[in-house]
């Protein structure tokens, strides 16, 4: 094997936090730790699919490291670098609104925490790598569909601005996993993969609602304390743990505005799959909003009561907070700071979306009686099955005295609705037009505006499921040309015009090109 290069780690999550190492790696109730040691599984044959680059080099490698017969084996589990410490983590939380106990990392294992020449953390972690502590009755292993799905949403969120989970590299195990992708009784084995997840810190709201569940307050201190020293540096202080949930709450605010700004839809928002730092975490069953429907969510799991669907988003995360403070409030002998974090997530959402709605309609402020005029716009989008990116995108350059429904056909899937929707349409873009001409920006500017706010491109759902399909077969051209294109998503490309149109009429109800399950 080729020489590493060498990467400085210093694992402070298992360093200073309790762990058991060494640790009996078979499924149980591990209790009074936050990690358990764990070595990842090797593979029969990795091969290395994609790579993020532009990641790559924050944490100080170089192009011909990603290339290496080295990088390979560390990023499928075959091997370690020096210093790393690989540890699964402790955590429990609430899946569609129940208790589930403890879940921990099941099928993920954290390489250790590298710490860049400017002093970045990065903690490096493999989905998919094999079984720990916390796999359940589950293998630890991950197929290669959920895989590629995570690594290029992950890096397009990225290049979309919105706060996320990076990914530094795709690897092929060479081996079949068996899966059951929609819990019907018809497993079928698919290829293996392995996916290196990259984040300043993976912890997450039910590492907390764990030892609190337990009442192990001595635990959940170490952790809080922990976390605010690490992760968190510039809180200190005697109202440290008050204005570390406050933090907490404002960061997510923000990253669901995000969300929402961009028509992207989770699709599981359990309390385990919430980032303390406020990023997207987890793409598992994730979609992006296409006709656009509030009640649109891609999880079959979640397909009758609908609990994580586009719309909802803003409420669950404000619920998933409260079960952040109902797991901290142990520590806090007045809950008056608890409340009024749960109030700076209100507030930080609120301000956010205000901001993101004013850009992509191309407002220089946002005042009250825009939110109606917003509100009216996606009810006739609803009604009229309108592409909510392909729409937005388009809005920006009409010229909007004069626009009619042709001018927009690009964005609609039904035109026969459509047609039927047309004065509708009518009466929104004389309201609008009169908004934008009481504006104090001119067109240009409002153009420039809506462009930084509204992506030309997203990895909707059928693009993923056709470099999936690709990749199955050892074509990669495709997997390469998506992510070429979502590396840059707000300007035209030349050749890109097929990643920027409407779903086709084929991958209306193909599976993993509309709706997918938790399988992985």
């Amino acid at each position: 094997m080729d020489e590493p290069v060498p990467l400085r780690f210093d694992n402070r999550f298992s360093t200073e936090l309790p762990g058991e190492d060494p640790a009996v790696n078979r499924p149980r109730q591990v209790e009074g730790v936050l990690w358990s040691a764990v070595s990842p599984t090797p593979v029969a044959e990795p091969t290395v699919l994609a790579t993020s680059s532009a990641l790559a080099s924050q944490l100080g490698l170089e192009d011909a490291d990603l290339e290496s017969t080295w990088f390979a084996q560390v990023f499928s589990g075959n091997s370690v670098l020096p210093g790393m410490r690989p540890i699964a983590t402790n955590y429990g939380g609430h899946q569609f609104g129940h208790w589930a106990g403890q879940l921990g990392d099941g099928r993920a294992i954290s390489l250790g925490e590298c710490v860049n020449n400017a002093g970045e953390r990065w903690e490096l972690q493999l989905k998919g790598a094999g079984p720990t502590p916390y796999s359940r009755s589950a293998d630890g292993r991950a197929v290669l569909r959920s895989s590629l799905r995570e690594f290029v949403c992950s890096e397009a969120m990225h290049a979309l601005g919105v706060p996320t989970t990076r990914a530094l590299s795709l690897v092929a195990t060479g081996e079949p996993v068996v899966r059951d992708m929609f819990y019907d009784g018809n497993a079928q084995a698919e290829p293996g993969a392995v996916v290196c997840r990259v984040a300043p810190s993976f912890t997450r709201f039910g590492h907390f609602e764990l030892p609190a569940a337990r009442g192990d307050r001595a635990l959940l201190e170490k952790l809080v304390d922990f976390t605010i020293r690490r992760d968190f540096p510039e809180i200190s202080g005697t109202h440290a743990r008050a204005d570390f949930f406050a933090e907490v709450a404002r960061r997510t605010g923000v990253m669901v505005a995000h969300w929402m700004r961009v028509g992207f839809v989770h699709g599981v928002m359990n309390t385990d799959n919430m980032s303390i730092l406020g990023l997207t975490i987890d793409y598992g069953p994730y979609g992006w909003v296409e006709d656009f429907d509030p009640n649109w969510t891609p999880n079959t799991t979640d397909a009758q009561g609908r609990r994580y669907r586009f719309g909802t988003q803003p409420q669950i995360a404000h619920w998933n907070l409260s079960a952040l403070a109902s797991a901290l409030a142990p520590l806090f002998e007045d809950q008056t700071p608890l409340h009024s974090g749960m109030n700076a997530y209100v507030e930080a959402f609120q301000t956010a979306q205000a901001r993101m709605s004013a850009d992509k309609l191309g407002l220089a402020e946002w005042r009250e009686s825009d939110h109606a005029l917003l509100q009216d716009l996606y009810r006739w989008m609803q009604a009229a099955q309108v592409d909510m990116t392909l729409f937005f995108r388009r809005l920006a350059e009409l010229d909007v005295a004069s626009a009619t429904l042709s001018d927009v056909s690009a964005a609609l899937y039904d035109q026969v609705r459509a047609d039927r929707e047309a004065q509708a349409f009518a009466d929104w873009m004389a309201r609008y037009a009169g908004r934008v001409a009481n504006d104090s920006q001119t067109p240009a500017e409002r153009q420039r505006r809506m462009h930084a706010a509204n992506p030309v491109y997203v990895p909707r759902n059928w693009l993923c499921q056709q470099a999936i399909d690709a990749a199955a077969q050892g074509d990669l051209g495709e997997l390469n040309a998506l992510l070429a294109v979502l590396a840059n998503p707000y300007a035209e490309q030349a050749n890109a015009e097929r990643f920027a149109q409407r779903r086709p009429e084929w991958a209306r109800n193909r599976p993993g090109c509309s709706a997918l399950s938790c399988s992985s």
